[in-house]
């Protein structure tokens, strides 16, 4: 698989044998279970069965199907806990530490200390980006 960090032998997503807690939601294209590293109680990740690596490798369908469930799972969460939010992120390419698709949903509250960092460096923000942007889509 293109920029895959492990052998899908070795995969944790590919073997559910292998995941550490309760898979509680699966169908033909998808599975849900709770983070075993949960930055809150009620932190979910969702990961496709079939073995992608990038957003940008995953069927339409599939990845439609991915976010419905996403959006089933957040209803779940906002009716279980008293949270001010959610965070929905994945992260991809280098950053993807699993070597797998994985998407986090996770409740939010106000002082939880979760954050988003960068660099202090001044970032550009122009139309001319936007449209480089614009012509690879």
């Amino acid at each position: 698989m293109k920029g895959c960090l492990y052998d899908m032998k070795e995969c944790i997503f590919c073997n559910k044998d292998k995941i550490a807690t309760d898979i509680f939601y699966e169908d033909e294209f998808v599975m849900a279970f709770l983070d075993f590293e949960p930055i809150n109680e009620g932190h979910v990740l969702i990961v496709t069965k079939e073995h992608y690596f990038d957003i940008d490798e995953i069927p339409d369908d599939v990845l439609s199907h991915l976010i419905i469930i996403a959006k089933k799972i957040v209803k779940a969460l906002k009716d279980l806990y008293n949270a001010d939010g959610y965070s929905i992120m994945q992260n991809g390419g280098e950053f993807n530490d699993i070597g797998h698709f994985h998407l986090h949903i996770f409740p939010r509250y106000k002082d939880d200390g979760f954050g988003w960092t960068y660099g202090e460096d001044k970032k550009l923000v122009n139309s001319e980006i936007a449209e480089r942007i614009r012509e690879r889509m």
